[in-house]
């Protein structure tokens, strides 16, 4: 295992330590938040070392993603924003990166000029694609069982429900614009 620490799990440690101080209550607890947090580092890195030779993050590979997925390849700035949980601010950053690099084009609705529509251009859609197969082939790399990955997908999106991360109604707001 990578980065593996002489002396076993120092998160399983940690858990130990909370029970020896008396926080029982709280020491499974922590060790799952530490745990993801760390699982998160560990995600996030490996992405970023799919995603590299690309040049995309994986904020602009979402962005690209999501509009690859549309309909007719573009949306409103605005639900870009919202599918992808993102500050408005950061959907236009991510998209002025990408209009620079040629993966998107913005312009302004017809039928209301206040709205920008985004939209991925062929090479965007070809870089995506491309991106694409390197992530699917990370993810199945996992080391996790599809059913491993179920349940820990089901449990997780208990906790973001929870924690308001979205509306429990499903298919609500999946039409393409």
């Amino acid at each position: 295992m990578k980065n593996q620490p002489a002396g076993g799990d120092p998160i399983e440690v940690a858990v130990e330590n909370w029970v020896k101080q008396g926080w029982c209550d709280a020491a499974a607890p922590m060790g799952m938040v530490t745990s993801i947090m760390r699982v998160q580092q560990i995600l996030a890195a490996d992405i970023d070392r799919v995603l590299k030779p690309f040049g995309l993050s994986f904020a602009r590979f979402e962005f690209l993603r999501l509009l690859a997925f549309s309909r007719l390849g573009t949306l409103p700035m605005g639900v870009v924003g919202q599918r992808l949980q993102v500050h408005p601010a950061s959907v236009t950053n991510a998209a002025d990166r990408l209009e620079r690099d040629g993966l998107v084009n913005r312009s302004r609705d017809d039928a209301d000029r206040r709205k920008v529509i985004v939209g991925i251009t062929n090479v965007g859609r070809e870089r995506v694609e491309t991106a694409t197969a390197g992530l699917n082939d990370y993810f199945v790399s996992i080391p996790l069982s599809s059913e491993q990955h179920r349940n820990l997908f089901d449990e997780l999106r208990l906790l973001r429900a929870a924690n308001g991360d979205f509306g429990l109604s499903s298919g609500e707001g999946d039409g393409d614009e």
